[in-house]
């Protein structure tokens, strides 16, 4: 493997940014449990585990009250799909935010970046963003497919 980063392409310094409407929950459960039925799916719905704990982001609408979760917050989706390659993308996005006190959850899939912000920081984040010259919109909602 070569050391020599001069061939490396210029990262595009500029995205576009979906807003997703939904309020969205990151929630713990134990190690090696099971999806609960009440888990919701929404725009990002997603299953982590680990040999610690196994966590959901999903919508907070019907999670139980005493399920430990952080809530709510807001999915922006960096458009994609980003070639897997790309250094700095997660980066420059986040130093403005952090640079505003604005925390943060990031989540990456195959095709792109996902920024989770707290619900209350969601403008104050895409004012960054927008500041930085990245274009913000609301999420157009997927339509399925045709019965």
């Amino acid at each position: 493997m070569s050391d020599d980063f001069s061939q490396v392409e210029p990262v595009e310094t500029t995205y576009t940014i979906s807003r997703f409407p939904e309020k969205l929950a990151i929630v713990r459960l134990g190690p090696g449990a099971e999806v609960p039925a009440w888990a919701e799916s929404s725009s990002l719905f997603s299953v982590t585990a680990t040999a610690n704990e196994t966590s959901l982001i999903c919508a907070t609408r019907s999670v139980p009250t005493k399920v430990p979760a952080i809530k709510p917050l807001t999915a922006f989706m960096v458009h994609g799909p980003l070639e897997p390659d790309l250094v700095g993308v997660l980066a420059g996005l986040l130093v403005p935010l952090a640079e505003r006190g604005i925390t943060v959850f990031p989540l990456s899939t195959f095709d792109t970046d996902w920024i989770l912000i707290p619900y209350n920081d969601a403008d104050r984040a895409a004012e960054a963003w927008r500041e930085g010259g990245h274009t913000v919109a609301e999420a157009v909602p997927a339509k399925g497919p045709k019965k």
